[in-house]
């Protein structure tokens, strides 16, 4: 059996620390905004992909272009919650409120 040397080991939080800085940094808020972004994005992209439907199809529904939902998809730009809403809404994507 192989032995692991468990000083070389590592863990995300310490790789994102050194890449992008401690949690709370600007560098560091700026990136996990970047991949919350991109996270969202898989998921709308996903579920257009699941229904069968193109790009150019999505965007005529939302009243948008094709190139935004692109950029929505590959995590490049800052959506707003309701045109995420609106894009959930025409991939046929309910959401309900969650009470604290």
């Amino acid at each position: 059996m192989m032995k692991i040397d468990e000083s070389k080991l590592t863990n995300a939080e310490s790789v994102l620390t050194a890449k992008y800085g401690a949690p709370g940094t600007a560098p560091r808020k700026a990136f996990e905004e970047k991949a919350q972004a991109y996270y969202y994005g898989v998921i709308l992209r996903d579920r257009r992909k699941e229904l069968k439907m193109t790009q150019v199809e999505l965007a005529q529904k939302v009243g948008t272009a094709r190139s935004y939902i692109a950029r929505i998809e590959k995590g490049e730009t800052d959506i707003q919650l309701s045109s995420f809403l609106r894009i959930a809404h025409a991939l046929k994507m309910e959401f309900s409120p969650v009470y604290l």
